[in-house]
């Protein structure tokens, strides 16, 4: 998203969009520093990863930049994501400003990882998409 947004000559030709787990970094770290019971770090972590980066979490978000997203976009998300929020992916999904895209969240776990392994075990839903636009 946020590529397509500083580089959109270089996706001109991109029929569609596969989204898995996108992330923004500030609910990702609230959520590691309360596991860590560390949550009143939470700024000295910006501060430090702004250090490392040049960019604070927030400025990494990819919410504001879905805005610019202009092709038809699949998001697949594990909904009780123990490292994020559902509503940090929910406001990426409604920002993006096509009327030709999905939220597939996928239900009973709370491991990240089984979402980027969900579809090598149920690849239906992906090629029913890719199907759908790539024709």
């Amino acid at each position: 998203m946020i590529a397509i947004t500083k580089h959109l000559e270089y996706f001109r030709d991109i029929r569609c969009m596969v989204a898995p787990q996108p992330v923004s970094l500030r609910p990702f770290y609230e959520r590691i520093t309360e596991i860590l019971g560390i949550t009143d770090r939470i700024d000295e972590n910006d501060n430090e990863l702004r250090l490392m980066t040049s960019f604070t979490m927030d400025e990494m978000s990819p919410i504001e930049y879905a805005k610019n997203v202009h092709v038809p976009t699949f998001i697949i998300q594990v909904r009780d994501d123990g490292l994020t929020e559902p509503s940090d992916v929910q406001h990426m999904y409604d920002n993006i400003p096509v009327k030709d895209k999905k939220l597939f969240w996928i239900e009973g776990t709370t491991r990240r990882f089984d979402g980027y392994n969900y579809f090598p075990k149920n690849p239906k839903p992906m090629i029913e998409w890719f199907d759908a636009h790539m024709g």
